[in-house]
Parts: C-alpha cells; sequence; structure tokens
C-alpha cells in the first residue's frame, strides 16, 4: 500500500477528527480572507469619497509682503510685487511627474459687483471642473450652461433679490440666473459664479487666474511631491498643501490597515493552534498504527509524510471552502458598510494566497505531532495491542 492510500484511508476513516480540523482552518481563512477584502473596498471607497471633499492643494500668486506691527498693534500689511498667474501656467501641471494622481484642476479670478450700494465677489470658473470638486453643491434650478447665465450663491440671492429665471447687470453686460446654491455654510453663499473666460473678459483679466484649487488627493498620493513639483513647474505661484485635510485622510485609511493586519494576525493564530492541537490528539490516538508501521519497516521519513499528507490534504480544501466563504462573508459584510452595492473584483492573487496561507499553516502546525509520531518507539507502542 502506498504512503498517499494510507493517509486517504486515515481520513476517510476519521471524518469527524477531518471536519473539526477543516472547520478550524476555514474559520481561520475565511476571517482573513473577508477582513483583508473588506478592508481593502472600504479603503478605496473611502478614499473615494473623501477626494469628493474639495480641494486639497492651492495654488495663489506669490507676492513679497511687509507685515506693519508698532508696540504690538497690528497696522496691517503691505503687498508688492505681485506675481500673476497665466492661463499658460495651468498645461504645466499636467507634465509633473506625478500628473497621474491629479484628479481635478479648477481654476478661479475674481471681480467686484455692486448695485444699489451692495457688493458681492464674482468668481470666475470652469464649472464642470467646480461642480466636479463640490459634489456637495445643491443647486435650485440647473447648472450654468450657456455665457450669458450665471450661479448664484443663497445668501447674494436675498441680498441682491435674485432668484432662477431672473436677470441682473454686471459692468454693462446682462447676466440670467440660471441656478441658486443652496446654503453651505461657506463663504459660496455669499459669491455670484460665472464662467471663467467671460469673468477675465468683463473685469480686464484675460489670460489670468487669481486662484487654482486641486484635487489631487487619492490613496497613497505624495502630496508633498506634487507640491514641489507644481512649485517647480510654477515659479511664480504659491503652492500649498491643505495638511489637516490630507494628514487625516491618510490616517484613516493607514488605521484601516492597521485594524485588519492585528485582526488578521489573531485569528491565524488561533486557527494554528486548532490545527496543532487537534493534529496532536490524532497522534495520541494513533499511538498502536504508528508503532506497527514502525515495526514493519517503515521509516522515521515515511511516518512524516503520511501526518504531513494528511495536513496538506484538509489545509486544501479549508483554502478553497474559506476563500469562498470569505467573498461571501465580504459582501454580506459590504451591504451594511456601504451606503450602495458593493463592487468588488474577485482578485486570483487572493484567492491563490489564501489557499496558500491555509497550507502553509496546516504544515507548520502538523510538523511537530509528525515529527513525534516518526520518533515514537515502536516496542512502547505495541504494548498497547
Amino acid at each position: 500500500m502506498k504512503l498517499h492510500d494510507i493517509a486517504f484511508n486515515n481520513l476517510r476513516r476519521r471524518k469527524g477528527k477531518v471536519f473539526f480540523l477543516v472547520m478550524g482552518l476555514l474559520v481561520g481563512v475565511a476571517s482573513v480572507v473577508a477582513l483583508l477584502t473588506t478592508t481593502s473596498t472600504l479603503e478605496e471607497d473611502i478614499a473615494h469619497k473623501m477626494d469628493e471633499f474639495g480641494a486639497n492643494i492651492l495654488i495663489t500668486p506669490r507676492s513679497e509682503g511687509l507685515s506693519l506691527t508698532y508696540g504690538g498693534l497690528s497696522l496691517g500689511g503691505l503687498s508688492f510685487d505681485l506675481k500673476e498667474i497665466s492661463q499658460q501656467d495651468l498645461d504645466k501641471i499636467k507634465t509633473i511627474s506625478n500628473a497621474a494622481n491629479i484628479r481635478i484642476v479648477s481654476p478661479k479670478v475674481f471681480g467686484v459687483f455692486e448695485s444699489n450700494g451692495n457688493k458681492a465677489l464674482v468668481v470666475g470658473v470652469d464649472f464642470p471642473a467646480e461642480l466636479s470638486l463640490k459634489k456637495w453643491w445643491k443647486i435650485t434650478g440647473k447648472q450654468p450652461e450657456y455665457e450669458d447665465e450665471i450661479l448664484v450663491g443663497k445668501e447674494a440671492a436675498d441680498r441682491f433679490q435674485l432668484k432662477t429665471g431672473s436677470s441682473v447687470d454686471i459692468k454693462g453686460e446682462t447676466f440670467n440666473v440660471a441656478g441658486v446654491l443652496e446654503t453651505t455654510g461657506s463663504q459660496d453663499d455669499s459669491l455670484l459664479f460665472m464662467a471663467l473666460p467671460v469673468t477675465q473678459k468683463l473685469f480686464g483679466k484675460e489670460n489670468q487666474v487669481g486662484m487654482v484649487e486641486v484635487a489631487a488627493l487619492c490613496k497613497n498620493c505624495p502630496i508633498s511631491e506634487i507640491v514641489a513639483q507644481i512649485s517647480e513647474k510654477i515659479p511664480t505661484a504659491k503652492v500649498t498643501a491643505v495638511q489637516q485635510v490630507v494628514e487625516g485622510r491618510m490616517d484613516t485609511i493607514h488605521n484601516f490597515r492597521k485594524f485588519s493586519l492585528g485582526i488578521s494576525g489573531l485569528v491565524l493564530f488561533v486557527g494554528s493552534m486548532v490545527v496543532f492541537v487537534t493534529m496532536m490528539g490524532s497522534v495520541n490516538e494513533r499511538t498502536r498504527e504508528i508503532g506497527i508501521f514502525s515495526a514493519i519497516g517503515f521509516r522515521k521519513s515515511h511516518i512524516m509524510r503520511i501526518i504531513l499528507l494528511e495536513a496538506f490534504v484538509v489545509s486544501l480544501v479549508a483554502g478553497i471552502v474559506g476563500y469562498l466563504a470569505g467573498i461571501g462573508i465580504t459582501r454580506l459584510l459590504l451591504t451594511f458598510l456601504t451606503d450602495h452595492a458593493p463592487h468588488f473584483s474577485l482578485d486570483p492573487m487572493v484567492a491563490a494566497g489564501a489557499v496558500f496561507l491555509a497550507v502553509l499553516l496546516g504544515l507548520v502546525a502538523s510538523l511537530y505531532p509528525a515529527m513525534t509520531a516518526s520518533r515514537m518507539d515502536p516496542s512502547e507502542a505495541l504494548r498497547t495491542l
């Protein structure tokens, strides 16, 4: 009889032990797969949602300034040697090394509107980019589609008695209110938004940009490097990162990863202990059988191969079934942890890793019991007959 026949026959005879072994490893593998897959999917989901929170890099004109203080009192500041940002400078952002990490570039130009003694700031924007950057905006009416249409903040609309469909004269030009921005609790409530080229022409700022908001954060994006690269490409501009936003997003994602690794390690340890204890118990129960093998000429290596082959088969089954169970658990968890249908693809690398991990764990945990069985004294074992 061949060694693998002995191993398979023993597995068939001890179905209860085999079931317990498979379940011990299966639970461990399924838990690890579910944790890692769920965490990875949630990381992507969180990174995507955080990217929607707005810009994390600001590009403003560089200027030399002098702060005026006397006797502990601040007398304001004086700015001189102001460097303008030209429209052509924005194309340079696409040439940086990390250009693939740039998600949105939203340029702005500013002007002042006055009517009946009231003033408001007019902001020229690229509406598609601005709306992509500020997904929390809710508009009563519609977004501007034509050059003679504007978007008005709620506070500005109340101040100038504007509503959707009404018109307003700005610098001698008539504009229609396409929509009114619902209250955001920010400075956007008091602004008037119009198309960037129209604003540049209306206020005599052709080819000039007053500020650029950049959304560049994705998972593990090197924000500091992106800031340095943009600064090098546009030396006339001051490029700053909104550090609190960046660090907050990175910390959240990093904590998810640490939690996953910690729980996975604990589950793997428990699974290995289950295999070890079960295999040791199996060896102790098979003292007489192992003694007979030794007495009829089986070598130590033969006995070890029988024990390890049994562990290999059990671990392989546990790895495959555990991976499938883990994917099922992930789908179930994501329905509760996300507000949309779970979207994740079956990764062959994760499947291969789960099976490999189960087999490795089973073999390592069974190594000591196999060595114990191979060292068993045949005469002592045969006394139990």
